[in-house]
């Protein structure tokens, strides 16, 4: 899709704001707030704009310990590859999983209060599931740079 400087500039500000209003986001594009809304119609329903979040502090809410695994399957037949991913998809802990290339198969992003409970997860969750053959873990110590935004 091809956008013009104006969608490029209103991507931007919702994606810093999403609360905006339509008069706020007029205001600073020079348009009308009809204009606006057209817009914001146009990239919700071409799917360029998905959905609309609030972004929660991880320590706000104590989950606060993010850990990255790397995971490799014991077969890379289809049938283990998606029941892994749909078992996956259920663990609340996970924030994301990603099938990648390389030496293991995906990697999660996990997060949970502390190293205790990263261990249950580990334990009682993670390697609970049949297909998994190996795991390697590593733990954040600083979060350097943390986006939800897209440079468009």
């Amino acid at each position: 899709m091809i956008f013009d400087a104006i969608d490029k500039k209103l991507i931007a500000l919702l994606q810093a704001d999403s609360k905006q209003t339509n008069k706020e986001l007029s205001n600073k594009l020079n348009l009308s707030v009809t204009a606006v809304y057209e817009r914001i119609k146009k990239l919700e329903n071409q799917g360029v704009i998905s959905k609309y979040v609030a972004l929660v502090k991880k320590e706000k809410v104590e989950k606060s310990f993010v850990a990255f695994c790397h995971i490799k399957l014991i077969q890379h037949t289809q049938n283990y590859v998606v029941k892994f991913e749909k078992e996956v998809a259920n663990l609340v802990e996970v924030m994301e999983c990603y099938h990648i290339s390389g030496d293991y198969d995906y990697l999660l992003k996990v997060i949970v209060e502390d190293m205790e409970a990263f261990r249950e997860f580990m334990v009682n969750k993670l390697t609970s599931i049949n297909h998994i053959g190996s795991t390697h873990s590593m733990f954040v110590i600083n979060e350097v740079k943390h986006t939800t935004a897209i440079n468009i």
